[in-house]
């Protein structure tokens, strides 16, 4: 089998894949000096190695049909033109097949990274006692974001792009695009806000715009939260960033649920307040780490208002814990006699005064 020699021709990114003939055996130069230089090369190799094998092969029986040589070849050529096909221009830089076949690898390549290395936090921050999910989703996003800004950067260099024409030769597309999606792009900012911040996590129980809320998951664009009427509401970012939101496990998930009673003047008030103190007490849902509380509020026109308040471990579970306390205040004061004053009106008549209108009798 005669030689063949293999030429690369470096003269810059114009110098195309060319086949000569040289001698008795096919000489060839490869141009590098395009992102589609791989495919050019591997098309440069197959197309010797189909002549070698095709030499080398034994004749063709009658069960072998196929010239393995000229199909390699022929497979060469079409992964050469393909490579070589120009799709569109951007940023002063000729997009080909083969350029955009790179695009997509190094993004695939990065997007496997940005999985890995998510596994690899989430295994290291529960290995360090850090097992809330919410803090683990914030940081495992935000690796994820990272990763893919750097493998698009890194990806659109690689093909030939340059990125400081790009963004100049886009400035007025960009300044249009971000007045039409100013408020898309606030919601954006304001949920990375959310997720460095982490003042507001998934899990919470927050009060906005008089709802109270359970947030479920906290997005780029948006947050989902539960109602207590099972109502799914989709919050966009900027809301919760810009407007006053109470936040009822920010430190911890204790709750102060209270109620309010009025018993009627002629009550015995020290008997009142053991019996409110007692109801308190009795109730299952409070924290009994801490005591209940029963102040005197106010000297009402039909009544003295007393208020009881005691601590619950749930938020969410407020408005039960609530209606208990309401109902041990209400039979005790039942059991024990004393009555729960309503708003009335006396009203007296004076028989001695003279109608100031009206015919004499």
């Amino acid at each position: 089998m005669s030689p063949r020699d293999l030429r690369v021709n470096r003269k810059g990114p114009d110098a195309a894949l060319m086949l000569a003939q040289k001698g008795d055996g096919p000489s060839f130069l490869v141009s590098d000096g395009t992102p589609e230089v791989t495919l050019h090369f591997l098309a440069a190799v197959i197309a010797p190695l189909g002549d070698a094998l095709r030499e080398c092969s034994p004749p063709p029986t009658r069960y072998q049909k196929m010239d393995w040589g000229m199909n390699l070849r022929d497979v060469a050529t079409a992964v050469r033109d393909l490579a070589g096909q120009r799709l569109f221009d951007i940023g002063g830089a000729s997009v080909t097949v083969g350029s955009l076949v790179t695009f997509v690898l190094i993004m695939l390549v990065f997007w496997w990274t940005s999985i890995v290395l998510r596994r690899v936090t989430e295994r290291g921050l529960q290995k360090s006692g850090i097992a809330e999910p919410g803090t683990k989703a914030a940081i495992s996003r935000l690796i994820h974001y990272l990763i893919l800004l750097v493998g698009l950067g890194v990806a659109l260099q690689t093909v030939g792009i340059n990125l400081a024409s790009l963004f100049a030769a886009g400035a007025v597309v960009a300044v249009a695009v971000g007045f039409a999606m100013q408020n898309i792009l606030q919601n954006f900012a304001s949920g990375v806000i959310l997720l460095v911040e982490r003042s507001i996590r998934e899990g919470d129980v927050l009060e906005v715009d008089g709802d109270i809320i359970s947030v479920e998951r906290i997005g780029t664009r948006s947050t989902v939260a539960r109602t207590r009427n099972d109502e799914q509401l989709i919050i966009p970012n900027s809301n919760l960033v810009q407007s006053t939101v109470k936040n009822f496990t920010l430190a911890d998930r204790f709750y102060r649920v209270r109620c309010r009673v009025g018993v009627a003047y002629n009550s015995d008030q020290r008997r009142v307040e053991e019996v409110l103190l007692s109801a308190a007490e009795a109730i299952e849902e409070r924290y009994q780490e801490r005591e209940p509380v029963v102040l005197l509020a106010e000297f009402a026109d039909s009544s003295v208002v007393w208020e009881v308040s005691i601590w619950a471990e749930d938020p969410w579970g407020a408005r039960a814990t609530r209606s208990s306390l309401n109902k041990a205040i209400w039979w005790a004061l039942k059991d024990n006699g004393i009555t729960i004053a309503y708003p009335q009106l006396d009203v007296h008549f004076d028989p001695q005064a003279s109608p100031a209108h009206g015919p004499e009798a």
